[in-house]
């Protein structure tokens, strides 16, 4: 029975692969994908100058311009991660991402032209374009799952949006090696390869229906939602969906789409927006990120050659993506809370120790290989609990007319924390005791997860606010509570 049932969703599991291949695999994939075409970038940089202006340009400039073609990524998709509040509520979620498809095509077309028109400005641009599209898509992606999904089916299905981005980071890491395209020749045709997801995704996601959430919550089409319900899920009995989304929407009625502004100051969703902000967006300071950059000093310390580094580089992000697709597994049986918070316990006390191994590595010949360990530890924690757990949970605390303006503050936090000077100054300013902050912050958001949040395994969206109002009601009465709920949310 359990066996058909799976069977029964295989158009929703088919769409989750639809929405992967299109989003969260492109933010990945142009993270990674910078590494291998650098000297070459900068190559072309120096000999576009020299065209123009006849001297060749000085080393700081080209590393300026270098750095601002990596970093612009960043600014595109923090752009992508605000429009991600206001385009999915006025067009819907599906004609977001089939715009969206259309700017990572604009994207990689202005790639392949570049060199062709000598114009690195061209490349600057389009990886502006592709920041753009990863941030609007991520979060877009997010709602589709969320509001697509059953219940029971709904931690699995959003985690796979960190399952694809992993994926996206391994692509992108062996397409760069310089067998495949990681070439003087090639480099154009890499940076292009973005475009190839996004023609797949535009032309299977026009065979797919709108989010069932969407069409009855936000627009009120009660047939158009039945129909997509039974379309994905396969199911003639669907009147306790239809009921709990009802019951939603009646919430919302006289109400428009919550403001940036109302999540920030409303009563009703004040624990939600700390669990927001403190285990889920941030998640950027938990250290990975600068463990994940870190990893290759630690490399040459144990004797590894440098032609080596990039291969090690794509062992990372494969043990990144087996134990994400791992916490896929276990998410819906071990629940969130339990991941999460253990997760980040058990980073900030593996970071610790990795504190004492650099300290002392260079009185044992051992201790290097020991870090190296130590690292991969850290990959797998971060895989299992805190990654994926942090892109899920926003889509299970929040009701529908909060939900876009808290992907947007998501979003935000995110790409703003994402290698940002502040990461970069820590850690050539502080060197290895760096990872003091990153575990400060684990442990912190640990006792916060265990302590303080409900877990929201196997409830739905209703249920789950009221586990909230508990916590942001503790000292009111039942009467008040449910009051002051429905004027917070009927204004």
């Amino acid at each position: 029975m359990k066996g058909r049932r799976q069977v029964r969703y295989w158009r929703l599991y088919l769409l989750t692969l639809v929405l992967g291949i299109g989003g969260s695999f492109q933010l990945g994939m142009h993270v990674s994908i910078m590494a291998s075409p650098a000297e070459h970038i900068q190559s072309f940089v120096n000999q576009t100058w020299l065209r123009r202006y006849e001297v060749p340009v000085s080393d700081s400039t080209n590393m300026l311009i270098w750095s601002f073609i990596v970093s612009v990524f960043s600014l595109g998709g923090w752009i992508g991660a605000i429009h991600s509040g206001s385009l999915p509520v006025t067009y819907g979620r599906k004609k977001v991402l089939l715009f969206n498809n259309i700017v990572a095509l604009v994207a990689a077309v202005l790639m392949v032209v570049s060199p062709m028109a000598k114009s690195f400005e061209m490349i600057l641009l389009g990886r502006f374009l592709y920041g753009y599209n990863a941030g609007l898509g991520w979060n877009v992606q997010l709602m589709y799952l969320g509001e697509s999904s059953p219940k029971k089916l709904r931690g699995f299905l959003t985690i796979t949006i960190n399952i694809f981005s992993s994926l996206g980071k391994v692509t992108g890491q062996i397409a760069g090696i310089k067998e495949l395209m990681g070439t003087e020749d090639m480099w154009p045709w890499l940076m292009a390869l973005g475009g190839l997801p996004a023609i797949l995704q535009f032309v299977t996601l026009l065979f797919f229906p709108e989010t069932p959430r969407y069409l009855y919550i936000d627009k009120g089409d009660t047939e158009g939602c039945r129909k997509a319900l039974h379309w994905l899920w396969q199911e003639d009995d669907l009147q306790m969906e239809m009921d709990e989304m009802g019951k939603e929407r009646a919430s919302m009625q006289g109400q428009n789409v919550k403001t940036i502004w109302d999540v920030l100051t409303s009563r009703c969703v004040r624990w939600q927006l700390l669990v927001l902000v403190i285990p889920c967006a941030g998640v950027q300071f938990c250290g990975f990120n600068a463990i994940y950059f870190y990893a290759f000093d630690i490399f040459r310390e144990a004797g590894v050659a440098e032609d080596k580094m990039h291969y090690l580089s794509i062992g990372i992000g494969t043990t990144d993506l087996i134990t994400i697709i791992l916490c896929s597994l276990l998410i819906d049986r071990a629940g969130r809370k339990m991941l999460m918070g253990y997760g980040y316990l058990l980073m900030g006390v593996i970071m610790s120790i990795l504190i004492v191994m650099l300290s002392i590595k260079d009185l044992y010949s051992w201790v290097p290989y020991a870090n190296i360990a130590l690292i991969f530890s850290v990959v797998c924690v971060y895989g299992l609990g805190p990654s994926g757990i942090a892109s899920i949970l926003p889509a299970d605390i929040f009701l529908q007319a909060w939900r876009p303006s808290a992907y947007v503050i998501n979003g935000s936090v995110n790409w703003l924390s994402l290698n940002t000077a502040v990461d970069l100054w820590i850690c050539l300013t502080l060197v290895f005791f760096c990872f003091l902050i990153f575990v400060a912050y684990c442990l912190f958001s640990a006792v916060f997860v265990l302590y303080f949040i409900p877990e929201t395994k196997g409830k739905g969206m209703v249920e789950i606010m009221e586990d909230f109002n508990k916590l942001n009601y503790k000292n009111r009465g039942t009467d008040t509570e449910k009051a002051d709920f429905v004027m917070a949310t009927k204004f």
